[in-house]
This record gives C-alpha cells, structure tokens and sequence, in this order.
C-alpha cells in the first residue's frame, strides 16, 4: 500500500468513529442511519448531469475537470467553489444517469470531499454550505450512500451528524438572509432525518427567526434578489419533501413562508418563464425554474402589488411589465444592489421587448470588474436619468449611500386598463427634482402608455439647465428603426408582432447597449434613448408602446 492509500485509509478510519458524545448518549447501539430518504421532485438539467457523467463540472461559461479536483485546493467564495462544496449538482447528476452509473461519480466526489475536510472544521463548513449539503446528501442518498464499503459509508454520515452539530452551534453565524435559511433547513433536515440528530423544535425556531428577518410580509426576500428568491423557493421545497419522507406534519409557519416565496417569484418571472433582471441578476435559464415551480409541491398565483419585495406586476393578454417601485436593499442583505428605482422590463407572450441590463449574478464571470460595477447603475436600467447621476448613488468601495428613500406607489386596476404611479426623491438632494413615473397597461394587452416627470422639490434648485435621458433597453434580437420624424420606432423582433413606440416633449435617437446572458456572458444589443434638458420647475416626457396587431 503507497503513503497516500495508508493516509486516505486513516482519515476513513477516524471519519467513521462515532463522536464521543454520540455513543455516549444517543439512544441505539446500532450505526447512523437515515430513517427516511426524502424525495426531491426538481428535475435537475439534463446537459450539466452529462457533463458530470463525462467529467466535467460546468457553471455559467466556465468548467472544471472532475479528474483534477482538488476539494482542498478549491477553497470556498468564489461561484464555481460554492457550487461544487454545496453539491446540488446530485440534482443533475441524477438526471442524466441511472443511480448505478451516478453512484459512481458521486461518491468519488463525495470521497474526495471528506479527506478534504471532513477530519477538520475549516472554510467548507461555512453554515451555509452545510445547510445545502445535507439538503443534497439526504435527498441523493442513494447516489452517495450505495457503496458496499461500510467504512466509507459510516464516514460519510458520522460526518453529517457533525456538520448538523456544528450546524447547531453555529447556524446564526451565516450571513442574514438566505444563507442564514439554509443553514437552519439543513440543521430542521438534519432532525428529521438522521437517527439520534439534533432537536427539530430548536432547529424549526431558528428556521423561523431567520425566516422572519429575511422575509417581507409579502414573500419576498429583503435583498429584492431574483435570483435568491429562487433558490429560496428551492430550500425550502427540498425540506417539505424532508417533513413528508419523516412522515412529520410541516409547521403552518413554513408552509405559509413557502406559498409566500413562490408567489413572490411568480412575480418576477416574464413571459418567456425566465426572471426579470435585478440586483445584478440574469434572466436565468427559462427551463431550469420551470422546473423548480412544477417541482417544488405548491402553486401560487404571481403576486401583482408587492409592498415589500418592491416589484409591481401588471399583465393583460400575454403582455407583461415589471417595475421596480422600492428603494434599492440594504447593503447587508445585498451588496451589489443596485441603483434601479422605477426601471421596468416588458415582455409580449415569450419575447422580451424591454429589459435591463442585467449582470452575472451569482455565475462566475470573465467580464472586467468596471463593467460589473456598471450594470449596477441607474442607466444600465430602463427608467430615467438626469445629468448621467445614480438615483442612489454607488460609493467607490462599492455599497450603496444616499438616494431613493421614499418611494409613494398609487395603483388602481378597472375594465378599461391597469395603472401604476410611483414616484422617488433620489434627484431631490442633488437636482431639486422628484421622479415620477406613470404607467397605463390596456386590458387587452395592446397597449402602454407612460409618462416620466421631474417634479421640483426641496430647496436645491437647478441653475439653467440638466440634461436627462429616459433609457429602454431593448432584449437582443429587437430590431428598433426609427421614424421620419424621430419621434417614434417600429420594434420588430422574431417572437411577436411588430411594436410601435411613440414619444413627445423630447428627441429619440438609438444607442449601443448590452445584456447579460444566462451564463453570464456580454450580449450586445440597443436601447431607444430620449434626451432633453430639465429646468428648476421640472418637466414631463409622454411615451407609448403599441402592438400593430
């Protein structure tokens, strides 16, 4: 046997001890065990499980070999790190293998995992990341627990009784938010599942504590992230299959946060079934959230009128606009928020027409930190600028300071159409200026009419003049051409009908402008700007999209 065999054979040996406390006070003499495998009704992407199979560990635009690996070497905090030391990727593997041929290159992984860090406590047992893997390693037990090599195999669960352990005394350590909600779903999961595991009713309070501060009333999570959201609705499908596999009764407080969180989501999605872009997140990949929602075990209708999460819905007829009408997040609960206050995207059936710029989100990115930082500002969105200035501004080390506080919203929905008004004070500090915007959806779906106005307010007064420009970021593959009098564009794209945009009070012209893909990758497409100048006693631009048929 080589030194290295020896080396690996001693850390199994030690992995597989029970931990003294265990064998001194938990109830049974014979070996951990799972009492139930919970069943996990997401269908994982097919393409990523056979890459694994072949292996390869792909996320956004970048891969990893599997034959390379090195889990001590991968550390934690980047994207690619996170995604593999959480292991959700069983939820793939599984989809495009049988559990045989799967179990193979999981429980390597998985091996290769506890002799990297299952004999120490160190950066991979961030709370967080062990919330998600007992999320995973319980619902995939069978792709990870099918060796006949029982030393591997007591390793491997004595290892989850001590991360659920150290999950106990460390849970309210993540960070707030979602991070925190997984650590507790892992620990509640934990409880359920494992024999001789830690106390569910102290585990389903920290749940609910960590739910409670990370949650509006409405649903939505308090960093008003997408992109979380969705993993949110996923943690928290993945522990009611736990509740059901244990055959336990699901507390009405979490059943309630996860119709919450779906609805919520539902709210944000386009016609096209993807996420609309915020806080620095993509539209993500259509099908793979398909999957989630019919997966996760509820329905919800979308919510329309979100006090907290902040994002307004109006639809008729395929046709679907989403706004932003809230302050940006607090800087803890998203650190790259971003300046977006009344930006909207729009979308008819499955095309985009109106988006934002986006960004990478949580994927690994090759795009130059400047850029990123970009998007974040208020002209990588659709909505208003005056004199090239943030509506909140963005601080050089990144956060966000002073800008849109207060923001009123007026909705009212009759037989004729659905309106929107909101409005916020993030030029009223710099440019004695208030914006408002107004927002007119017909219920036939047909057509939009907006309004943008610079309200004077407060005692900063403009001396001559501001320049302003009212940005709509239009999805790739939407051809703008303007009109003779530069007062107008056609907008034709290949999934819809061609659209008509009108302006007045201003000048139209088209600008370069970019997206940022599913895979976190630059996208080039254009924007219809309307320019102009404000004075002190403000001023207002009318517009309208109208479908041609």
């Amino acid at each position: 046997m080589s030194a290295d065999q020896s080396a690996q054979s001693a850390v199994v040996r030690k992995l597989a001890k029970r931990p003294l406390f265990s064998r001194l006070f938990a109830s049974g003499r014979q070996p951990l065990k799972l009492v139930a495998v919970p069943r996990d009704h997401v269908q994982g992407d097919r393409q990523r499980g056979e890459a694994l199979l072949a292996g390869r560990f792909v996320l956004g635009s970048e891969a990893v070999s599997l034959s390379d690996l090195d889990f001590a070497a991968l550390g934690t905090g980047s994207p690619m790190a996170d995604a593999l030391q959480g292991f959700s990727w069983l939820r793939d593997l599984a989809a495009a293998s049988s559990r045989e041929k799967g179990a193979r290159v999981a429980e390597s992984l998985a091996g290769g995992w506890l002799l990297a860090h299952g004999t120490r406590v160190d950066d991979a047992w961030r709370p967080d990341l062990w919330g998600e893997r007992i999320l995973f390693w319980t619902a995939y037990a069978p792709y990870i627990l099918s060796s006949r090599d029982s030393g591997y195999r007591s390793a491997l669960l004595n290892t989850l009784v001590r991360g659920a352990r150290h999950l106990d005394a460390n849970a309210d350590k993540a960070l707030p938010g979602l991070d925190r909600i997984t650590a507790w779903a892992g620990l509640v999961t934990a409880g359920l599942l494992v024999q001789g595991g830690v106390r569910v009713a102290r585990a389903e309070s920290g749940l609910a504590r960590a739910l409670s501060t990370a949650q509006f009333e409405d649903g939505g999570l308090i960093s008003r992230t997408p992109s979380q959201q969705a993993l949110l609705v996923d943690r928290l499908a993945l522990l009611r299959a736990a509740y059901f596999a244990a055959k336990q009764s699901l507390p009405d407080t979490i059943e309630a946060a996860a119709a919450a969180a779906l609805a919520a989501l539902h709210g944000v999605t386009m016609g096209d079934g993807g996420l609309s872009s915020w806080q620095g997140g993509n539209h993500g990949e259509p099908a793979r959230l398909h999957a989630l929602i019919e997966g996760c075990g509820l329905r919800a209708r979308p919510l329309r009128q979100a006090r907290g999460w902040g994002y307004h819905r109006l639809s008729a007829l395929g046709t679907v606009i989403v706004i932003d009408a809230a302050p940006p997040p607090p800087a803890k609960m998203a650190p790259s928020g971003c300046a977006s206050t009344l930006a909207f995207e729009m979308s008819d059936g499955p095309q985009r027409l109106v988006i934002n710029c986006g960004g990478p989100g949580a994927l690994p990115t090759s795009l130059p930190p400047e850029l990123v930082e970009g998007l974040r500002t208020t002209a990588a969105h659709s909505t208003l600028v005056v004199s090239d200035t943030n509506s909140t501004a963005i601080m050089p080390d990144g956060s966000l300071g002073k800008g849109a506080e207060d923001v009123t919203i007026s909705r009212s929905e009759d037989n004729d159409c659905s309106r929107l008004e909101a409005s916020h004070d993030g030029y009223v500090r710099g440019f004695g200026l208030v914006h408002k915007r107004s927002l007119m959806l017909g219920n036939d779906g047909k057509e939009i009419r907006g309004a943008d106005q610079m309200i004077a307010k407060g005692r900063r007064k403009i001396r001559d003049a501001a320049p302003y420009a009212i940005r709509f970021h239009l999805a790739p593959g939407v051809e703008p051409t303007i009109t003779a009098d530069r007062m107008g564009a056609i907008l034709r794209s290949p999934g819809a009908p061609p659209w008509n945009f009108r302006c007045r009070g201003a000048n139209l012209t088209v600008e370069e402008s970019l997206t940022i893909d599913s895979r976190g990758r630059m996208v080039p497409t254009t924007q219809l700007v309307i320019q102009g100048e404000v004075a002190a006693i403000g001023g207002e631009v009318a517009w309208q999209f109208r479908r041609s048929s």
